[in-house]
């Protein structure tokens, strides 16, 4: 007959255990590492923050990889272009976070596709326009302004009178989020965006076109740089490599007051966010500079109009102003 024991208790492990917590740290500190890394070394992010200083996290912040960053300022762009309010603006965002996590999906149920998740068969357009970004948001905001009064309803209400959603309310919890991006993009917060100088070439003409469908042709010009101009990134990273600049976007201020500058930021931080994918080695806006590789992917404040870096780089817009710089 045999006996019923009490089962023994396991032993712990607690090399094991000690072992798994050192392999964290170490996972945990390398990346700690390339964020901290500083000329081009750490592997590239973004951060927006709320308010008008650097997006530094001593205010409400979030972070995206470069994918995330360039798609929520394109929809944010293009509200901007369309004079819709900082709400519209929100609203799309929260919207696109939820569907698609600010990512361009090929994919999705039956046969949504893109960042707001908008179906063909639905009327929505064309596989093709509905994996445009500027598209996508365009009539993401069609539908959304001839919702009456959707600025007044919570945000929940109004997305889903546009996505009719199996999940309504999955929405309100990107709220706080959508209104930091709304901030950075479109309202007097901050947009950095870290990581290596461009590896390649720019591409004027095709950041030119982009730029003209988002926000039209209004106060866009092209202009050749200095003979021999090498751009500020090269001048000062590693190793004494020179970046010649290629030709200058330049966006002018249009007629002045707060439309005409909530515009001249929205193209500020959408140079910025679209950096990587189209060859941009630095942009300026109204008295500061932003360059690819260096301080940390943070906005720098630069001297009086027309001043002049430390090293003779020209550098600054006049107030108003944008300047984009492309790798050549």
């Amino acid at each position: 007959m045999s006996e019923n024991r009490v089962p023994r208790p396991r032993r712990r492990r607690p090399l094991r255990a000690a072992v798994g917590l050192l392999v964290l740290l170490a996972v945990i500190g390398y990346f700690a590492v390339q964020r901290a890394s500083n000329g081009g070394g750490g592997a590239p992010f973004c951060v927006a923050g709320a308010n008008g200083g650097d997006a530094d996290g001593t205010s409400e912040s979030y972070e995206m990889s470069p994918e995330q960053a360039a798609n929520a300022a394109t929809i944010a762009a293009v509200g901007v272009a369309k004079g819709l309010p900082d709400r519209a603006v929100t609203i799309a965002l929260a919207t696109a976070m939820q569907e698609s996590a600010l990512r361009n999906l090929d994919h999705g149920d039956r046969d949504s596709l893109g960042l707001f998740q908008q179906r063909p068969s639905m009327g929505w357009g064309t596989p093709e326009q509905i994996t445009d970004p500027v598209y996508s948001a365009g009539i993401f905001y069609d539908h959304l302004v001839d919702v009456p009064g959707y600025s007044r309803l919570p945000l929940t209400v109004a997305a889903q009178k546009v996505q009719r959603s199996g999940f309504p309310q999955a929405y309100a919890k990107h709220e706080p989020d959508a209104t930091v991006l709304t901030a950075a993009f479109a309202g007097g917060g901050s947009l950095d965006c870290g990581g290596p100088e461009p590896a390649g070439p720019g591409d004027p003409e095709k950041v030119r076109a982009e730029m003209i469908r988002i926000f039209g042709k209004d106060g866009l010009h092209t202009i050749a740089p200095q003979a021999g101009q090498v751009g500020q990134a090269g001048r000062n990273s590693g190793g004494g490599k020179g970046v010649t600049e290629a030709e200058v976007t330049l966006v002018e201020k249009a007629n002045g007051g707060e439309a005409a500058g909530r515009r001249s930021r929205a193209m500020a931080h959408w140079a910025v966010a679209n950096s990587k994918e189209l060859g941009i080695s630095r942009v300026s806006y109204d008295m500061r500079a932003w360059v690819g590789g260096q301080d940390r992917g943070r906005w720098q404040q630069k001297g009086g109009t027309g001043a002049k870096d430390g090293d003779g780089d020209p550098h600054n817009a006049n107030p108003g102003e944008v300047r984009i710089f492309m790798a050549r």
